[in-house]
């Protein structure tokens, strides 16, 4: 008994997946070479994710370099003259501000 690639949807014949296949143009018609390329990127990325996965947990631990954290600093002071300026714009009190 072959297995059909549609086994999932009972009771969907040819007529129908025709059906589907020609509102999915009419509703997405201009868009589907974009949907298309953007699929394709999609899987294209989660077979590079996958491969890095695989890659990390098949190289042995050992050979890991361990991450050492970095030192942390001190906070700096900000002085008088290195503070940004905004003198670009006069103040006006008399003048409310536009919303």
């Amino acid at each position: 008994m072959p297995v059909s690639m549609f086994a999932f949807l009972p009771g969907i014949g040819p007529q129908e997946l025709l059906l589907l296949a020609l509102l999915g143009v009419l509703l997405f018609g201009r868009r589907l070479p974009e949907l298309g390329r953007s699929l394709g990127k999609t899987v294209v990325e989660v077979k590079k994710g996958l491969r890095g996965i695989e890659d990390e947990v098949s190289e042995p631990s050992s050979s890991r370099q361990s991450a050492e954290p970095e030192s942390i600093k001190a906070p700096q002071r900000v002085t008088a003259s290195t503070t940004p300026r905004f003198d670009d714009v006069p103040a006006s009190p008399s003048v409310p501000p536009k919303v």
